[in-house]
């Protein structure tokens, strides 16, 4: 659990320069949720982590 929170810290400090949505929290709840749509043994974290940014990007705005 240490890991995937230093992870996920790491992550939302390098990615909020790209987006201030892209935070610590955004991170631990988008890897938790594509842990848990099904299997993930294929999938690398990089494609986790590029999987969470583009959705991100394709959320709706709330403008």
């Amino acid at each position: 659990m240490s890991d995937k929170i230093d992870f996920t810290n790491r992550m939302g400090k390098a990615m909020s320069t790209l987006s201030p949505d892209l935070t610590r929290e955004y991170f631990m709840r988008c890897l938790e949720e594509i842990a848990n749509v099904g299997d993930t043994k294929q999938l690398t974290l990089s494609d986790m982590v590029r999987t969470c940014v583009s959705l991100q990007g394709a959320s709706p705005s709330d403008d």
